[in-house]
């Protein structure tokens, strides 16, 4: 019988995990030492590229039903619009960005890992584990129930910036904290002057002031304020600040939540140690500038679960999870260095500093493709793995996307209850022969390809592992067969099911 996967944490990246094990019919058990569900906002912002794998997950219209769809984001200071970036033009199905409180997120997918047939044990703290070679032996200790031990065959820490996994791992948390700390307010906002579905960003001389939606009138406030304050702050003190930097005719009440935040900007070097990963803040944290913080944890999540589970199947070799780090790695290291410029941009304080500021936004927006390429960097679809292990091939003749790159050709990419590949090909012998050959890794079905000269091979998670020319089955070959396990194990495997 197979041994579960512990995932220790059930915040977003936590459940996404479970969820996606679940999915892939993996036993999984998930724990949290919390007794409930966040009630608070917190992280707001789901971007196209999650949404996509959210759908590839089968349970993105829950979502799309829930939250607020932010069709731009503008930039204000002194009285006028310095830019304004529109979402429209994504390259993606899910043109928008998708504001929506954690609370929700967590109940949507929590509800989701129910009907997959999983569920999160509450009040239950990982307080040991020691890694065993083929298994990992956890101990889990709840309150007044005393301890009970868990074999498990992998551990996955989504345990937060805190992790208690990373901690007796004895991995460094290598970084920065920035000298600036931030007031953060989920009010209601009566007054202002910008289209409720579009977040608005306010330059002012003493620092700024963000709006971001989360429903018609109520919206999440954040403030740079200089040095972390000894309390939390008050309605009062937030609306000062609101009166000083923003617009102007603004009433805010209703606070569901007022608290501050410093930034802390840091990384893991390795995402795994032996049988145990690490994913979201476990692994990185860095400014919300950007809104990347869970959309990062919960896209590492999705491209551990489908290799895990392969693995795990037998239905891959054991290496396939050596990529995980060196993916997921590069794409934080990515985020925290954008997400630091865009907070040392907005905490611009020196007068000419800020006047060139201005000048160069007003300049740089005016042109339709600089805003349409950072409405696609913000949008996560242009995240891709150039260096990965799992790469193969490259010459297409064609100018569509090479290995590592995202190909989502809206075909049922990543979506059903096994992880497989799909072969982007015309229906010829050759395809078909190549799908019989590797049934174990490839979808049954073919998707057409964008043109008639290349064949691309897409990983569950709808980026390329290998493109040939047409015909030039060997590349494909080559590269299922070094994912594939071992011929006995696959067939074994095969009867068992």
């Amino acid at each position: 019988m197979m041994k579960p996967v512990l995932v220790v944490g059930a915040g977003p990246v936590g459940l996404t995990m479970a969820a996606e094990l679940a999915r892939y019919r993996i036993p999984v058990r998930i724990i949290d030492r919390a007794h409930g569900r966040t009630d608070q906002s917190r992280a707001l912002a789901i971007w196209p590229r999650t949404l996509e794998l959210l759908r590839a997950a089968g349970c993105v219209d829950a979502f799309a039903a829930t939250g607020l769809h932010a069709r731009a984001v503008s930039i204000h200071s002194d009285g006028r619009v310095l830019g304004r970036v529109a979402f429209g033009e994504i390259a993606s199905p899910f043109n928008y960005l998708l504001m929506i409180p954690q609370s929700e997120t967590e109940r949507l997918l929590e509800a989701h890992l129910l009907s997959l047939g999983g569920k999160v044990e509450r009040d239950a703290e990982l307080t040991a584990f020691v890694d065993t070679g083929d298994g990992v032996s956890c101990t889990i200790t709840r309150a007044g129930n005393g301890d009970e031990v868990v074999e498990a065959a992998w551990l996955i820490g989504c345990d937060g910036a805190h992790s208690s996994v990373r901690h007796r791992l004895g991995l460094a948390f290598e970084g920065d904290i920035l000298s600036t700390a931030f007031i953060i307010a989920d009010v209601r906002v009566a007054g202002l002057q910008v289209p409720s579905d579009e977040p608005a960003i306010f330059w002012h001389p003493d620092g700024a002031v963000m709006f971001f939606p989360i429903s018609p009138d109520r919206y999440r406030i954040i403030a740079d304020i200089g040095s972390v304050p000894s309390c939390e702050p008050t309605l009062r003190q937030v609306q000062a600040i609101v009166a000083r930097r923003g617009p102007g005719g603004i009433t805010l009440s209703d606070p569901v939540w007022l608290s501050h935040f410093g930034v802390n900007e840091r990384k893991v070097a390795d995402y795994r140690v032996g049988r145990v990963f690490l994913a979201g803040d476990a692994a990185h944290v860095h400014s919300p500038a950007g809104g990347q913080g869970m959309n990062t944890g919960m896209q590492d999540a999705f491209n551990l679960a489908w290799k895990l589970a392969l693995v795990m199947r037998q239905e891959a070799r054991a290496g396939l999870l050596d990529s995980y780090g060196p993916e997921r790695g590069p794409v934080a290291r990515q985020v925290l260095t954008g997400s630091n410029r865009m907070t040392r941009v907005v905490l611009l304080k020196n007068r000419p500093a800020r006047l060139l500021r201005g000048l160069v936004v007003r300049a740089l927006f005016r042109i339709p493709a600089i805003r349409r390429a950072l409405a696609n960097a913000l949008s996560g679809v242009m995240i891709h793995y150039p260096d990965s292990p799992l790469n193969t091939g490259g010459a297409t003749g064609s100018r569509h996307p090479r290995p590592g790159r995202r190909l989502d050709p809206g075909c049922g990419v990543g979506a059903g209850d096994l992880p497989r590949f799909t072969l982007v090909a015309r229906d010829d012998a050759g395809a078909r022969a190549m799908i019989a050959r590797h049934s174990t890794l490839l979808k049954p079905d073919l998707c057409p390809p964008p043109d008639g000269n290349g064949i691309w091979l897409v990983r569950p998670d709808g980026y390329v592992a290998a493109a040939a020319r047409g015909g030039d089955w060997p590349v494909i070959d080559a590269a299922l067969t070094r994912l594939a396990a071992g011929t006995r194990a696959a067939t074994a495997l095969k009867q068992r099911s």
